[in-house]
This record gives C-alpha cells, structure tokens and sequence, in this order.
C-alpha cells in the first residue's frame, strides 16, 4: 500500500512539474482606461510587456497613467494568479500545497 501511496505521489509530483513548465510559456492579458494601457502577464506571474496608447500620454496628467499603469499590471496579475490556482487545483484536486503557485 504505501508503494502505491508513493507512485501516486511521484506521479502527482511530474504533472505539476509538467502545469508549471506550461504556466511559463502561457499569458494572460488586461487592459485599464478603456484600453489605453494594456499588460501582458505569463502564466508564472512574471510581467512580458506594457502597452501604452500613445493618447493616454498627457504630460499635464501623468498621474492617471500611473494609476491606468497600476490597474492594467494588479489586474493581469490576478488573473495570472486565477489561471495557475486553476490548473494547480486540477491535479492537487483543491488542496492547497505550499509554493506552488
């Protein structure tokens, strides 16, 4: 019995190395301001890029792209965060393990 405990495990083990390799390569997308800023997060909450529509960029204003900025990068984030609970959850089947998201 506890060599099918210990398979199970080992197989569990390979399947979230295999979700967190995936996670590096996949991204999620949010925007802020109706689009003028939009942000580019990959699967593994690391921030690819920042685009900003050149219409957002308001000498007189630069506090409202810096909080369009903040919106669009918290948001992406979390749905960063959303997609790797989501495929973690899948294969741990809802039980929160330390790390690895």
């Amino acid at each position: 019995m506890n060599r099918n405990i210990l398979r199970q495990a080992q197989q569990m083990q390979q399947r979230l190395a295999k979700v967190q390799e995936e996670l590096e390569h996949e991204t999620v997308e949010a925007s802020a301001g109706g689009g003028v800023v939009t942000a580019v997060v990959s699967g593994k909450q690391q921030l690819q890029s920042i685009k900003i529509d050149p219409a957002a960029v308001d000498p007189q204003d630069v506090g409202m792209l810096e909080d369009l900025v903040l919106a669009a990068v918290n948001e992406a984030m979390d749905k960063a965060q959303q997609l790797a609970a989501s495929r973690m959850g899948a294969i741990t089947g809802g039980m929160n393990i330390p790390g690895l998201t």
